[in-house]
């Protein structure tokens, strides 16, 4: 069954979160993958939006996959799903999936999208804050243990010599925080698209910095390792279909926003069509392994495990497993 609160105007969306829906798949690629039922989870935000089209374009049941969804606020509570085996395959950007391969074994199968234009550090407008220094004493409110949390203590605060209990640090999920802002509860935020769009076109915060210029957040489809074993055809007919979604992205893209827009709207949320297209512009939808992707994930493993977040750094050998992906564009 799927939670939704109707009804609502924007702010109020943002406590909104999903829940299970089940889809049947239909055709066939063989009898390995067409008994198998993958167990997807997606964030609510901008992030997760790629899975979501995916999800609804019916190229899964094309490929003869059985879907189960789970929909959170952020990619960290998907991974904690995976790790928990509640789920089989999620997405999430770097630190987290080092995070889910330390404490639950997770591999990466392919790198989906990258989405560093799409978080951003903002600070109340009325505030006249313009720099990331100028937040010590503030309240800040960070989705703590996600990626993009990480990200900003570890390396842009840290960057601009604020340390820990320099700012009040706000535990907060990413879709409650431009309610906070509008209710002057907090500071500023650390967010990630359709929020931070919609904090500036409703004048309640401006940008300080984007992670782009400190991180391009490859977004990572991860799945558990056990899955990955038991359903190799299926992981293959997966990726397949993720190839079909990047084709869309690139050669019919107003096909996918009304998709992903209907998402918002089905919720009660009232937003407008430019604001949307704008945060989903901000997402680059390529799936692949980039050549510089182990260098990049060492720096983030060496931050995680000087701060004691992870016990050593990965085997890349074992936590990430490119073949299935090769396979998927050699079939394509």
């Amino acid at each position: 069954m799927t939670i939704l609160r109707t009804g609502m105007n924007r702010r109020q969306y943002l406590a909104a979160t999903g829940a299970t829906v089940v889809a049947a798949g239909l055709g066939g690629i063989g009898p390995a993958a067409a008994t198998t039922t993958v167990r997807q989870g997606y964030q609510t935000n901008m992030w997760g939006m790629p899975t979501y089209y995916l999800l609804k374009s019916g190229l899964l049941e094309k490929r003869g996959l059985k879907i189960e969804e789970f929909a959170v606020p952020s990619g960290n509570l998907t991974m904690q799903q995976m790790v928990a085996r509640q789920v089989d395959l999620g997405t999430y950007a770097g630190p987290s999936f080092i995070l889910g391969h330390d404490k639950g074994d997770l591999v990466g199968i392919a790198v989906i999208q990258n989405v560093g234009k799409t978080a951003q550090v903002m600070a109340r407008k009325e505030l006249g804050i313009t720099k990331i220094e100028q937040l010590r004493g503030k309240k800040v409110a960070n989705q703590t243990g996600s990626s993009t949390g990480n990200i900003f203590t570890d390396q842009i605060a840290a960057g601009a010599g604020l340390k820990k209990g320099d700012f009040e640090e706000v535990r907060m999920n990413t879709n409650d925080m431009v309610a906070a802002m509008a209710a002057k509860t907090v500071d500023a935020m650390v967010t990630v698209e359709p929020f931070n769009a919609i904090a500036e076109d409703d004048g309640l915060a401006v940008t300080l910095v984007d992670f782009f210029s400190f991180d391009k957040l490859p977004v990572f489809m991860a799945a558990t390792s056990d899955f990955v074993q038991k359903n190799p055809d299926a992981v293959v007919a997966y990726l397949r279909a993720w190839l079909d979604v990047a084709n869309d992205f690139k050669t019919n893209p107003d096909k996918v926003a009304d998709v992903i827009y209907s998402f918002f709207t089905g919720k009660g949320y009232s937003m407008s069509k430019a604001t949307f297209k704008k945060a989903l512009a901000r997402v680059e939808v390529d799936p692949g392994f980039p050549k510089d992707l182990q260098p990049y994930l060492d720096n983030h493993a060496k931050i995680l495990l000087d701060t004691r977040k992870i016990s050593a750094i990965p085997d890349w050998k074992k936590a990430l497993r490119p073949e299935f992906m090769d396979k998927a564009r050699a079939q394509a």
